[in-house]
């Protein structure tokens, strides 16, 4: 017996199964994310074959794999032949041996030679993210014939959106050609008639998904055609599949900034031990490298004593540069995955954060002197004598910092980018910290050029 927040009262998977046919599969797969997997796979098997095709398609699925895991052999095969390759590879890729080959000897020629060829690319390449279901037609065709085909084979393609065509007698790819041109062009015609003039925008099966994702945005296409060396197209990147998967490398890269291994779940799914190790890594790290702030304090210790005022500021001075690193890093980040920046302008973009941590770290500083002023002047805390000097120490160690923060948040993730890290890693809290020993070291000789002959 479940409950579904839709249907509100308690029924068998084979009554909710039939009441859910009508839905659309987002509202299906949505309705099934709130069940066990052995539920949602009682619920799959109760829907019309085509229903839960369409709903096996949908990446929004939680724990596909395991659903599937729970389904006849041969009903799953059956399904995966009807879906997209791509799709089918994903899900046959997180199935574990034997249950893979074993999978994987029940589809059919077809979808087994596609599963093959697209599960040997790199999980973060086109080629992983692509299918072979697209549209293709010989020059030599017409407009008519050309919408004709489209007519037979829509529903065993994953977009007819684009339509490439191809040189009958080399099979390479000479352009392609929206759906929309088609539709208008005379029915006569060839199809080359109706072509855009501009050679057709293209991806290699080896290339990121964030360069499919960058030519998908600059150009507004719906699907780009992977080709390889001959210029044979061997499939197509469609715009929905990458909106899928830059979705989750942006989940993943926020979870990866916050301190924190990617889940590989959903936050209500994950097991309390697997919560527990993908934290606990960052965790100790952050910890050990704070272990060297107490160090800095250590070998600080003598003018600490001589000043304890000095010790009042100390969050103060940590929270600023650890602020001011982690803005940088967020903002340099995003440029390197949008392009906007490269490895080759990092000089660039210290030439701004310096004026620019400069800046800032002076209205931050005269923030902090108008503070020990007012707080002096109304008697709210007396900071002694040299309290003027203490204000200039605040204020010169916060440009310092601050500075220091900015440009080495903004170093950080070029650096991590230049030895093959994914420069998100470069966390918050990495940063912070980092700039937090830096910011000490800075705070104290600032303190002591200062300070030096009054109070230290």
């Amino acid at each position: 017996m479940i409950e579904t927040p839709t249907l509100g009262a308690p029924v068998e998977p084979a009554a909710l199964a039939a009441r859910l046919a009508d839905e659309s599969a987002p509202d299906i797969v949505e309705a099934l994310n709130g069940e066990a997997p052995e539920v949602a796979a009682a619920i799959l098997l109760g829907l019309p074959h085509d229903r839960a095709v369409e709903v096996l398609d949908q990446p929004e699925l939680d724990c596909a794999a395991d659903i599937i895991e729970m389904l006849p052999r041969d009903r799953v095969a059956s399904y995966l032949s009807a879906m997209s390759a791509d799709r089918a590879t994903d899900l046959i890729r997180e199935i574990e041996e034997p249950g893979r080959s074993d999978l994987r000897a029940r589809l059919d020629a077809e979808t087994r030679g596609a599963v093959d060829r697209l599960i040997g690319y790199p999980e973060e390449s086109v080629g992983s993210l692509m299918t072979t279901e697209f549209v293709s037609v010989p020059t030599t065709w017409t407009v008519r014939q050309t919408l004709e085909h489209i007519r037979e084979v829509e529903r065993t393609r994953e977009t007819v959106y684009s339509i490439f065509v191809l040189d009958p007698r080399t099979r390479a790819l000479a352009k392609a050609v929206p759906l929309r041109r088609l539709l208008s062009g005379d029915p006569d015609d060839l199809i080359l008639s109706v072509a855009p003039a501009r050679r057709p925008i293209v991806l290699t099966a080896d290339a990121g998904r964030d360069e499919a994702a960058r030519l998908i945005s600059k150009y507004d296409l719906l699907a780009i055609p992977v080709v390889d060396e001959s210029s044979h197209v061997i499939g197509i990147v469609t715009v929905d599949d990458v909106i899928d998967a830059m979705v989750q490398r942006q989940t993943e890269q926020v979870q990866r900034f916050g301190g924190v291994e990617a889940l590989d779940e959903p936050y209500m799914d994950i097991s309390f031990w697997e919560m527990i190790r993908k934290r606990a890594g960052w965790l100790c790290v952050l910890f050990l490298s704070e272990m060297l702030t107490a160090s800095a304090m250590q070998g600080f210790e003598g003018e600490l004593e001589k000043a304890i005022v000095l010790t009042l500021f100390i969050p103060l001075i940590m929270s600023s540069g650890g602020n001011s690193g982690s803005q940088a890093t967020s903002l340099l980040i995003r440029a390197l995955a949008l392009h906007q920046v490269r490895l080759r302008d990092w000089w660039r973009v210290a030439l701004r954060e310096i004026p620019a941590g400069i800046t800032l770290g002076a209205i931050l500083g005269t923030i902090g002197i108008v503070r020990i002023v007012i707080w002096q002047k109304t008697g709210l805390y007396d900071y002694g004598e040299h309290w003027m000097l203490v204000a200039a120490t605040v204020g010169t160690a916060l440009i310092g910092i601050v500075l220091f923060g900015s440009l080495a948040g903004s170093m950080l993730p070029f650096l991590l980018q230049r030895l093959g890290f994914d420069p998100a890693t470069a966390s918050a809290p990495f940063v912070a910290t980092l700039v937090d020993v830096s910011g000490l070291v800075i705070y104290f000789t600032v303190a002591l050029v200062i300070l030096r002959g009054t109070l230290l």
